[in-house]
């Protein structure tokens, strides 16, 4: 006995792997972005609430290690702005867009009319003026 079988389609199911290796990679990058941010939140900030905790209990945690740990966590907290463009395209892309100190030499800073019809996810309006607006 033989199953009849469906006939394949080489084009689709190519395009359809390929489609979903695509989706697969960006969310193994995503999940690996979001591990290291936890990861080193976690291990910057874990200790002073553990301490924080400590010293409501017993006052026994010394001032100047107290202190240290603080400041741990906020060097994490620099140290997020820096991991953020190291592996989001995205975000990237956005920070050399709208910070002068990172747009590229004859790329013209968006207005803020642009920014807000392309956050509108409107097209752009016939006679449309500030006189009508307000």
């Amino acid at each position: 006995l033989q199953v009849p079988r469906a006939p394949s389609q080489p084009v689709a199911g190519s395009e359809s792997r390929r489609f979903t290796n695509k989706h697969s990679k960006k969310a193994l990058k995503a999940s690996l972005t979001l591990g290291i941010l936890l990861g080193m939140f976690f291990v910057a900030w874990l200790p002073f609430f553990v301490t924080n905790v400590m010293q409501a209990v017993c006052s026994c945690v010394p001032a100047g290690f107290f202190d240290v740990l603080t400041w741990l966590g906020y060097c994490n907290s620099t140290m997020n702005p820096i991991i953020y463009p190291l592996f989001m395209r995205d975000f990237k892309r956005a920070m050399g867009k709208y910070l002068p100190c990172c747009r590229r030499s004859g790329e013209p800073r968006p207005s803020a009319i642009s920014l807000s019809m392309r956050n509108s996810h409107s097209g752009p309006r016939a006679a449309t003026s500030l006189k009508n607006v307000l």
